[in-house]
């Protein structure tokens, strides 16, 4: 602990050019903010005790500043301070003990004091010093008596002022934390303040009831409004294009308490119109009530008119592809034509086509697409099939497919399907097929099950087709997954288990 005198006490070797060490009591004797804790119930009630204690009429607690002493608390006394020339309290917080003094008119020190001489006619003083944790002498916690005690304080008395000034310390030290710690807490939002303004995206926070009560300086850069109070005051600032979907939105999250998250056209200062993301998240109570709410609006115009390009670029990519399937199925039409032997497999190669032309509607990833399940893309497939719902039953649990798995999957299941209306259950009546999907949430192993029924006994032909191989690939090179395949007395039996991961890709 580094100790801490005034000039007038104990010296030590100074360096040069170093604050001298009253400079630096008077530092610490700032840090304590004695305009604030003046009359504190506390240190008032400390020095009544004080002059009960004691049997004195005046009781004080004391700081010595630079030309005065002040009171922070006093007993028996009008004055608010007194000054450090005549105060005994100086020389009281030089010492590490009781300070007395039996009689002042008596002692050389203060036999010409004012204080003694004076109206006040102090004759009796004893004090204890208040010295700060860093050893910086503060003041003092005295009593004081117009008549003379030769024989001075008994030795509890002088415990007990002792005792009384330790607690006037704890008083001071306490409040010295709460000053510096609101302080800390002051300088931090005041940085943040700082940081939240040179970020690009509007920050604003509200009560939980809904009242605005941040915005960083984005907002009025930007949008060149007065700061919103409430909800509606938004209305003005949103394309109204986008308003009800956003504002409903933002009506059930608020009343649900939950994330927030919508994108709409933002007016800027100038009277344009910027795409923006806007997202709030909900600060709840440990009762489960949401008692602030946080959000951000983030510019995401650029990336917005990209996607929109990608996504003219993709339908059109994606009617070009739909025309390619239906110019490779009429050349194949039209040279079947000439070459009427070839006939049954030209069928077949447009019914391959077709079916990919149909894989290719489901789950192209623009507007206008069909859907993005297994369960779907099945249902899509398996159509031309299904007579009625009894031929085609899809049942479990369904999975959703990415871009990539479409094209596969089309594949083996049209080669399934096509076999099973030439040779299988759906080549007769009353056959049927049953598929079966079992597709966990996780990155697990999808497994779908195709069942015929009622129709005649699969048979093994020994060597594998071309449409065997081509289900083999699709399903071992393209999903890296695996096929077992068993001929039932009603018809063949498949079970597929495909990486989920890769079904979604």
């Amino acid at each position: 602990m580094t100790t801490v005198r005034s000039p007038s006490g104990p010296k030590g070797p100074s360096q040069p050019g170093a604050p001298s060490a009253e400079t630096l009591r008077l530092s610490v004797l700032q840090s304590y903010r004695a305009d604030g804790i003046e009359d504190d119930p506390e240190l008032s009630a400390i020095t009544a005790f004080a002059a009960e204690l004691t049997g004195c009429p005046i009781s004080l607690v004391s700081f010595v500043e630079t030309e005065r002493q002040r009171f922070l608390a006093r007993d028996g006394l009008d004055a608010l301070e007194t000054p450090r020339s005549l105060i005994f309290c100086a020389h009281t917080m030089l010492g590490d003990t009781v300070m007395e003094v039996p009689d002042a008119s008596s002692d050389p020190r203060f036999a010409s004091n004012e204080l003694v001489t004076g109206d006040m006619a102090i004759r009796f003083y004893a004090g204890a010093p208040l010295v700060s944790p860093e050893g910086a002498p503060l003041g003092a916690l005295c009593v004081i008596d117009k008549v003379a005690r030769p024989g001075g304080l008994t030795e509890m008395q002088r415990n007990g002022l002792r005792v009384l000034a330790k607690a006037v310390m704890r008083r001071l030290e306490a409040r010295r934390f709460e000053l510096a710690t609101a302080a800390r807490e002051t300088a931090s939002a005041l940085a943040m303040r700082e940081v939240a303004d040179l970020l690009p995206a509007i920050i604003w926070s509200a009560s939980g009831d809904g009242q605005f009560d941040y915005f960083n300086s984005r907002w009025t850069e930007i949008t060149g409004n007065e700061l919103p109070k409430t909800a509606d005051d938004w209305r003005a600032v949103v394309h109204l294009d986008e308003s009800e979907m956003a504002f409903g939105k933002w009506a059930e999250c608020f009343r649900d308490g939950k994330p927030f998250e919508s994108e709409y056209r933002l007016k800027q200062a100038d009277g344009s119109w910027r795409w923006t993301l806007s997202r709030a998240l909900p600060l709840k109570g440990t009762d489960g009530n949401v008692v602030r709410w946080y959000g951000t609006l983030t510019d995401v115009d650029s990336a917005y008119r990209l996607s929109e390009n990608r996504d003219l670029l993709a339908r059109e990519l994606s009617h070009r592809i739909k025309n390619i399937f239906a110019v490779v199925a009429g050349l194949v039409s039209i040279r079947a034509r000439r070459h009427e032997a070839a006939r049954e497999f030209a069928d077949d190669l447009i019914a391959s086509i077709r079916a990919l032309g149909r894989a290719h509607d489901f789950v192209r990833p623009v507007e206008g697409s069909k859907g993005d399940s297994l369960r779907g893309l099945l249902g899509e497939l398996m159509a031309p099939y299904a007579e009625n719902e009894q031929r085609i039953v899809l049942c479990g649990k369904d999975c959703s497919i990415g871009p990539r798995a479409a094209t596969p999957l089309a594949l083996i299941f049209h080669e399934l399907a096509t076999n099973s209306a030439k040779y299988g259950a759906l080549s007769v009546e009353g056959g049927r097929v049953e598929i079966e999907i079992d597709c966990p949430e996780d990155d697990g192993i999808a497994r779908i099950e195709w069942r015929e029924r009622n129709g005649p006994e699969a048979v093994d032909q020994g060597a594998e087709g071309f449409g065997s191989r081509l289900v083999q690939m699709s399903i071992e090179g393209q999903l890296g997954g695996k096929m077992e395949r068993r001929f039932a007395p009603e018809g063949l039996e498949v079970d597929l288990e495909i990486p989920v991961k890769s079904i979604r890709s």
